[in-house]
């Protein structure tokens, strides 16, 4: 055992043995924005052995404020998220491995990304993801945990199947799209960034470690301005919840999905290839740059088009800025993509 760890294995509660259990740990990170890239920060120190790390989007110059393992040229190249994290964690701590991902997580793929990982973190920023997750992990017995911070609050709750209430337990009703504040509405500082990602990541290691007994088992919310924390004792799962109870799930057994989503408060439409695809990044910024200025990086090419900006990436999901009208995007997608 080296001594990068020395001081966390004075930590009775984790010690030796509890430190070797880490690093032989797999831990998948659904979402690289603030809470997904302090998550990833602090289990990489901390000497979790594999971390796979999926995450749709590229760094920005909006992201820096919160986002901590990001640079000003990370959003300069606009490189995938999951691809910087990567790259940093290489420098933050190159004894671990380190799975990036660039992609939608959706009913297609979820099952596969949970499957040989120990325990799932909640990075994501829309419920829709969150709900998938929660029937994916419930299905597979899959335990983890849930967090969400926006303006100056957030909330957690661990989520372990058959011995806790899962996400629709509790929230049985999924929001409506725009009901709820995000980011891009609303702000949000710091501060709750790192109380939320402190809890979940210290839930955590409680688990990868054994040490079950002391995990909070509550709803935890926070609101770091004004002062407010409060603590929800969660109790048994709830017989006739339609996913832990019924196993019903209705996300993850979607026939028809919706290859089109609204990014909210972003003016942003992500559009998803009916089927998996690998394009030739190359080739097609060859093909494009006969129409507009081309950037392009190992990762995306980018172009702006009729006053859109399209990021296309190699599994052919783009993200079409300058407007949030699904079927003006669709037509964008099928004009300069041709899938």
């Amino acid at each position: 055992m080296n001594e990068r760890y020395s001081r966390q294995i004075l930590f009775r509660e984790i010690s030796t043995d509890g430190q070797t259990k880490l690093l032989n740990s797999r831990v998948l990170l659904v979402g690289c924005g603030a809470l997904g890239a302090s998550h990833a920060e602090i289990l990489a120190r901390a000497g979790v052995g594999f971390l796979r790390v999926v995450d749709r989007d590229f760094v920005e110059f909006t992201n820096l404020q919160r986002q901590t393992l990001f640079s000003e040229q990370d959003a300069k190249e606009r490189l995938p998220k999951a691809i910087a994290c990567k790259n940093r964690i290489a420098e933050i701590n190159s004894e671990i491995e380190v799975e990036a991902i660039v992609a939608d997580v959706n009913h297609s793929n979820i099952e596969s990304l949970i499957k040989n990982c120990d325990l799932v973190l909640d990075g994501t920023d829309n419920f829709v993801t969150r709900y998938l997750i929660n029937e994916a992990c419930v299905k597979h017995k899959k335990t983890w945990i849930y967090g969400a911070a926006v303006s100056s609050y957030g909330a957690t709750m661990t989520i372990i199947p058959n011995k806790t209430p899962c996400l629709h337990c509790v929230f049985e009703e999924m929001p409506s799209a725009g009901s709820a504040p995000t980011c891009e509405t609303a702000g949000v500082i710091m501060p709750i960034i790192a109380v939320i990602s402190a809890v979940q990541v210290t839930e955590a290691l409680k688990i990868l470690i054994g040490k079950t007994d002391a995990l909070h088992r509550s709803l935890m919310q926070f609101d770091v301005w004004q002062n407010d924390w409060r603590k929800i004792k969660l109790q048994k799962p709830n017989p006739d919840c339609a996913v832990c109870g019924q196993r019903k799930f209705e996300l993850l057994d979607a026939e028809n999905a919706d290859f089109a989503t609204t990014l909210c408060g972003r003016d942003a439409v992500q559009i998803l290839p009916p089927k998996p695809t690998n394009l030739d990044l190359k080739k097609l910024a060859e093909n494009l740059k006969n129409i507009a200025e081309v950037k392009q990086n190992e990762y995306l090419v980018r172009l702006t088009v009729e006053g859109f900006e399209l990021t296309i990436f190699r599994d052919a999901r783009v993200i079409i800025r300058g407007t949030d009208n699904a079927g003006k995007a669709r037509s964008i997608y099928a004009k300069y993509i041709g899938i």
